[in-house]
């Protein structure tokens, strides 16, 4: 968006300078309220007959989003943040300097209001004028009031915009905040502490990604952007308390799609003497309750489909979901009959040969279970007991050594969080650690050695159950957003 004047602006310059000529200060410091549009709304919206007016006196502020002039008389609507009012103005009935500011006004300017409230006599409330002020004066036009900001890119670039013009947007991000505050509430009430972690830090790790990188001038050391709070939430449980979460931003240097963002918000808690057993109830237990608290209902409509977040949820097991879906038993294949699975599903792995054979046995069927079994979950599932050899922080499976103990809860075809029976043998986890490092070479998102973290697990880490909820895919699906982007405010852009 240009700074350089067009018509439309030179024309509000213009007013803005004749403002200042006639002594009314078109950006005054402050203004006092008694009351927003939806409280007016509220008392008022029912009671009051048409023609019928009260002689309480309220005083509101807001954006100027329509005006029908009508001679010496006008209507128009203020928009605040819970809604939006008709006004009404009469010339003759306020002062010479309030009449002036009222013809200078255009569509987008903010103003501030105070009169009494009646209907019109076709029903419709609205606040008499008494008194008028102009608030602010703006240089820049809105976006037409019924078709809003239709390119894409500039509802996102230009949020200010689409803020002003989408009354359903807002409606998403007070969502979004709502959310946010539920989670931390019913998380208090279960007995876990709210903590921080460090964004900036000496080793990543927590989570196979790349890093942002940066530099830090008076250490003179690299440091990077937090991927995941994971191992210094850990520390804290090693530390003694026994019942951690966070919210907080992670940063991973991705790609961009429909359900991923360079930035973005997840809640972490850990949990002392529980394994992911008792997870799979927790997560349930607190996503239902959310879906309920906001939608009023276990079920909600994503893109057309209906969810039923009741519990229990489908339990799946990755070997499982390989077996009906992929047409292939990850038990009786044999390594190459899984890269040739690969090739027919055109697995980007599957472009290299060089790369595709050096996939273990666990990274092949993972990326099988990907290809073919995520789409068709689409109701609340819990896939659970992956490869050990893509969960390098998770223990073993009690029962079956080529797997962990780890789940990842999915809704409509994306994973919507993560959690493992976490791993406390600081041996076994210094060799997972190893393998990890020395993948590095072929692999840059392997997890790197952390030596203060094995420091802490030898220390000593009571049995703990771990789980990550990704907040954006959440409210995605409970305000039945389509992208990311939609329901973060400022989404990264090209």
């Amino acid at each position: 968006m240009e700074r350089e004047d067009n018509v439309l602006r030179a024309e509000k310059r213009r007013k803005l300078r004749e403002l200042r000529n006639k002594g009314i200060n078109p950006f005054p410091y402050s203004y006092q309220k008694t009351h927003h549009v939806s409280e007016v709304r509220k008392q008022w919206g029912e009671t009051l007959k048409a023609g019928e007016k009260v002689d309480t006196s309220v005083s509101l502020a807001g954006r100027v989003m329509t005006l029908r002039s009508m001679g010496k008389a006008s209507f128009f609507n203020i928009q605040d943040q819970t809604g939006s009012l008709q006004i009404y103005f009469r010339n003759e009935e306020l002062p010479a300097s309030m009449v002036d500011a009222f013809l200078l006004m255009d569509i987008g300017d903010i103003v501030g209001i105070k009169g009494f409230v009646f209907k019109t006599q076709k029903g419709e409330l609205t606040v008499h004028a008494q008194h008028f002020e102009l608030l602010t004066k703006t240089l820049e036009p809105l976006p037409e009031k019924y078709h809003g900001l239709q390119d894409i890119e500039l509802k996102y670039r230009y949020r200010h915009l689409d803020l002003i013009a989408d009354p359903q947007s807002r409606k998403v991000f007070e969502t979004r905040s709502r959310l946010i505050y539920e989670i931390r509430q019913w998380m208090v009430q279960q007995g876990f502490m709210e903590v921080e972690t460090p964004i900036l830090q000496p080793i990543y790790g927590g989570a196979a990604a790349h890093p942002f990188e940066t530099y830090h001038r008076a250490l003179d050391r690299k440091l990077y952007l937090k991927i995941s709070p994971e191992l210094y939430l850990k520390r804290l449980i090693v530390g003694g308390f026994e019942k951690v979460f966070e919210i907080g931003k992670n940063f991973r240097n991705e790609g961009i799609d429909r359900t991923h963002n360079p930035e973005f918000t997840m809640m972490e808690w850990y949990e002392a003497y529980t394994d992911y057993f008792f997870q799979m109830e927790r997560f349930e237990s607190l996503v239902t309750y959310l879906v309920e608290k906001l939608c009023g209902s276990t079920k909600i409509r994503f893109q057309g489909t209906e969810i039923d977040f009741k519990r229990p949820w489908r339990r799946l097991k990755v070997l499982d979901g390989v077996r009906e879906y992929s047409g292939i038993d990850p038990d009786r294949a044999s390594l190459e009959d899984l890269r040739q699975r690969l090739r027919e599903l055109q697995s980007e792995w599957a472009s290299d040969d060089d790369k595709l054979h050096r996939l273990t046995w666990g990274e092949l069927v993972m990326e099988i279970f990907e290809l073919t079994a995520e789409p068709h979950l689409v109701q609340p599932t819990i896939v659970m007991d992956h490869p050990v050899e893509i969960s390098p922080l998770t223990k073993r499976h009690r029962q079956d050594p080529r797997l962990v103990e780890r789940f990842e809860p999915f809704v409509a075809g994306m994973e919507i969080g993560n959690s493992y029976s976490e791993l406390n043998d600081p041996e076994e986890q210094y060799e997972r650690l190893k393998e990890q490092e020395a993948k590095r070479i072929i692999d840059d998102e392997a997890h790197p050695m952390d030596l203060d973290f094995i420091h802490a697990i030898d220390v000593g880490m009571p049995p703990t159950g771990g789980v990550g909820l990704g907040i954006e895919r959440l409210v995605m699906l409970i305000t039945d957003q389509p992208s990311i982007r939609d329901i973060i405010l400022f989404p990264t852009l090209r």
